[in-house]
């Protein structure tokens, strides 16, 4: 029966914020695990230090999951590191806020290329070897975005969750006879570096406040919460949960139509 020792991760967009937590908790639990990124190789690096001063596993590697050619050579650095990959986890992102007359077409378009593209570049970068072993888990991180959360401008942006959210349907529906698992965490709005933006101290309380209070929970998430929900799809014990999407939201109350 395979265990965590047995697992070699790869986490996109790996270096900060959610994909940074999940790296940390894949390591924890005995994972080797690739942290990806794409520009900030400080941030990746020290992630890597950290997870071996820790008595981990782990590399980093700069790859733009838009680029299928940089993805294919990127799992090839994996296999080689650690053996081929065995956890994907899905976590690169952008976001564009605007409405449907603000948007800029350009920025629109590289968000679906990282967004959901992305997500099938390194789908079939590591399906291969998946199939050969009859084992694989895929953990796609999307959003409660496109779950229809009514958040201003986040128009565009959900529509490339809700492509990457279909996407890790159908892609289950393909793989699970292979014995591969794939499941979507969709978290709600967490306290990150993209989620703060610009704003000062002040503005960021203030921010956190309102979106805290369309939550049950009344507050917004870490990263860690996310990292606990992927590490559970992604555990090794998960071999019969697929095709599911989990709202990792704290009890979100603001959806249309919902």
């Amino acid at each position: 029966m395979a265990t965590w020792r047995d697992q070699v991760a790869l986490v996109t967009g790996g270096a900060r914020g959610i994909g940074r937590a999940i790296s940390r908790r894949l390591a924890r639990e005995g994972a080797a695990v690739c942290v990806n990124y794409l520009s900030r190789a400080d941030a990746a690096e020290s992630l890597v230090a950290d997870i071996k001063a820790n008595g981990g596993r782990a590399i980093a590697v700069p790859a733009d999951v838009s680029d299928d050619a940089a993805v294919e050579d990127m799992v090839d650095q994996v296999a080689a590191a650690f053996g081929p990959v065995t956890i994907l986890v899905n976590n690169a992102g952008m976001s564009h806020q605007a409405t449907v007359e603000s948007y800029d077409p350009d920025t629109l378009d590289r968000m679906r290329q990282v967004n959901a593209n992305g997500m099938i570049h390194t789908t079939r970068a590591v399906m291969t070897d998946m199939k050969r072993r009859k084992y694989g888990r895929i953990v796609n991180v999307t959003s409660i975005a496109a779950i229809g959360t009514a958040l201003g401008g986040n128009t565009m942006y959900a529509a490339t969750k809700a492509e990457a959210q279909i996407l890790s349907l159908r892609f289950a529906l393909e793989l699970g006879p292979h014995g591969i698992t794939v499941n979507a965490v969709a978290p709600g709005y967490v306290a990150t570096d993209m989620a703060r933006g610009a704003r000062d101290d002040a503005a960021w309380r203030e921010q956190a406040q309102a979106l805290g209070a369309r939550a049950m929970l009344g507050r917004i998430g870490d990263p860690e919460d996310i990292a606990h929900a992927v590490a559970f799809f992604a555990s090794p014990d998960a071999g019969w949960i697929t095709a599911q999407l989990l709202a990792v939201d704290g009890g979100r109350m603001d959806y249309i139509g919902r």
